[in-house]
C-alpha cells in the first residue's frame, strides 16, 4: 500500500472526528492510574496505600469494562457513553474529596474502585467504529485502521504518564488526576456526539444468538494471548526499574521504556503501511514466537546498554501482536458483540499485567531483576504456545 494509507483512512467521512476525539480521551485514560498514585502518595506519604487505591481502580476497570461494552452493544455508544462519563466525573470528584479529607484507606480504595468502574472503554469503542465505518467493502483496510489505533495508544502512554509526572514533581499532585478526568470526559463527550459513525445497536435476539461467538475456542485463545502479553507488560515494568536500581542508574528505566515505546511506534507505523499477504494467524504465531525468543537475552543482560538493545528488539513485536489480535477478533465474533470482544481483550491484558507485576515483584525481591525477567519470559513463552495452537483454531478467521 502507498504511504498515504493513514491519510486516506482519516479522510473517510466522519473518521477524523471520532478518531481524534477518542485519542484525546485515551491520553486521559493513560494518565489516570499514575495520577492516582501521585495523588494518594502526596496525601498519605505511603506507596502501599497508593498501590491499594490504584489496584482497586485497575481491578474495577478490568471487571466493569466488558459489562459497559455489553450495554453499549445493546443500546449504542451515543446513549451509554454520556451517562458513563458523568458518572466517571462524579467518581473522580469523590476520590479527590476522600483523599483530601484523609479518610481511612478502605474508603480511598472504594473511591478508586468507583473511578475504575466508570472509566469509558474508548480503546474498544474506537476500533468498533472503524469496523462499522469501513464495512465489508473496505475490510482489507481494517489492519491499517487497527495499526492507527495502536499508534495513538502508544503515543497516549508516552505522553500521558510523562505529563502526570511533570505535574506531580512540580508540586501539583492532584492536577494530574484532574487533567486526566477532564481529557477523558471532554474527549468522550465529543466522541459520543459523532452519532453518524456510531455502530447501530443490536437487537436482543441477535445478541443472544451471536454472543456465543465469544465462547468459541478461537476467541478464547485470543483472550489468552492478551492475558500473556499483559503479563509481559507487568513483569517488564517491575524488572526494568529494578535492573536500573541494581546497576546504580535508576534514571535509566525511563529512558529504556521510551526506547521500547519508540521501537513500537516505528514497527506499528511500518506495519500499517503495507498490505500483508500472509494470513493474520500465521503473522501472529511468528510475532509471538519472535517476542518469546527476544526475551531470552533479558536473562543474561549485564548492563543498561545491553538491556536497551533487547528492549528495543522486543518493542518491535508488541504493536504487531496487538493489531493482529484485533484483526482476528473482528473476524472471530459477530458484530453484535464486537465491542464486548474488544473490551474482553483489554481486560485480559490488564488482568495479566496485574498478576505478573505481583509475581515479578516477588521474583525481583527473591532473585533480583533477572528473576523478574524470567516472569516476562514465561509469559511470552505461553503466548507463543497459544499463538502456535491458534494456527488451527483460527483457520476460519484468517
Amino acid at each position: 500500500m502507498p504511504s498515504a494509507t493513514y491519510r486516506t483512512l482519516l479522510r473517510t467521512p466522519g473518521a477524523a472526528a471520532f478518531f481524534l476525539t477518542a485519542a484525546v480521551g485515551r491520553v486521559g485514560i493513560a494518565m489516570t492510574s499514575l495520577g492516582i498514585v501521585w495523588l494518594v502518595h502526596a496525601q498519605t506519604g505511603s506507596y502501599a496505600t497508593a498501590g491499594l487505591v490504584t489496584g482497586g481502580f485497575a481491578v474495577a476497570e478490568a471487571v466493569a469494562g466488558p459489562q459497559l461494552a455489553r450495554l453499549i452493544d445493546r443500546f449504542g455508544q451515543s446513549r451509554v457513553l454520556p451517562p458513563t462519563l458523568l458518572a466517571h466525573a462524579a467518581a473522580v470528584a469523590t476520590l479527590l474529596a476522600l483523599v483530601a479529607a484523609g479518610t481511612p484507606n478502605w474508603l480511598m480504595a472504594a473511591g478508586g474502585v468507583l473511578t475504575g468502574a466508570t472509566i469509558p472503554q474508548l480503546g474498544a469503542l474506537s476500533p468498533a467504529r472503524w469496523v462499522a465505518l469501513l464495512g465489508d467493502k473496505q475490510a482489507a483496510a481494517l489492519p491499517t485502521a487497527f495499526a492507527l489505533e495502536s499508534l495513538v495508544n502508544e503515543l497516549g502512554y508516552l505522553a500521558g504518564p510523562a505529563l502526570v509526572s511533570i505535574l506531580g514533581a512540580s508540586g501539583h499532585p492532584a492536577a494530574g488526576t484532574v487533567l486526566a478526568a477532564t481529557l477523558v470526559v471532554a474527549g468522550g463527550l465529543c466522541f459520543a456526539a459523532q452519532r453518524r459513525t456510531a455502530p447501530p445497536p443490536s437487537c436482543a435476539a441477535e445478541r443472544h444468538r451471536k454472543g456465543r461467538s465469544l465462547l468459541r475456542p478461537g476467541f478464547a485463545l485470543l483472550v489468552g494471548v492478551n492475558l500473556a502479553i499483559g503479563g509481559f507488560f507487568g513483569a517488564m515494568q517491575i524488572s526494568v526499574t529494578a535492573f536500573g536500581v541494581e546497576h546504580g542508574a535508576a534514571g535509566t528505566a525511563a529512558a529504556l521504556f521510551t526506547v521500547s515505546s519508540c521501537a513500537s511506534l516505528l514497527a506499528g507505523w511500518i506495519y500499517g503501511h503495507r498490505q500483508w499477504r500472509t494470513a493474520p494467524r500465521v503473522q501472529l504465531a511468528v510475532a509471538a514466537t519472535g517476542l518469546a525468543i527476544g526475551c531470552l537475552p533479558f536473562l543474561v543482560a549485564g548492563s543498561p546498554v545491553e538491556l536497551g538493545f533487547d528492549v528495543a528488539l522486543t518493542g518491535l513485536a508488541i504493536p504487531l501482536i496487538l493489531v493482529l489480535c484485533s484483526v482476528l477478533a473482528e473476524a472471530a465474533v459477530h458484530r453484535a458483540v464486537l465491542t464486548q470482544a474488544f473490551a474482553w481483550l483489554s481486560s485480559a491484558s490488564a488482568a495479566g499485567s496485574a498478576g505478573a507485576a505481583t509475581a515479578a515483584g516477588w521474583a525481583v525481591g527473591t532473585f533480583g531483576a533477572h528473576g523478574g525477567f524470567e516472569v516476562a519470559a514465561m509469559s511470552t513463552s505461553a503466548m507463543a504456545v497459544l499463538a502456535l495452537a491458534g494456527l488451527r483454531a483460527l483457520r476460519r478467521h484468517g
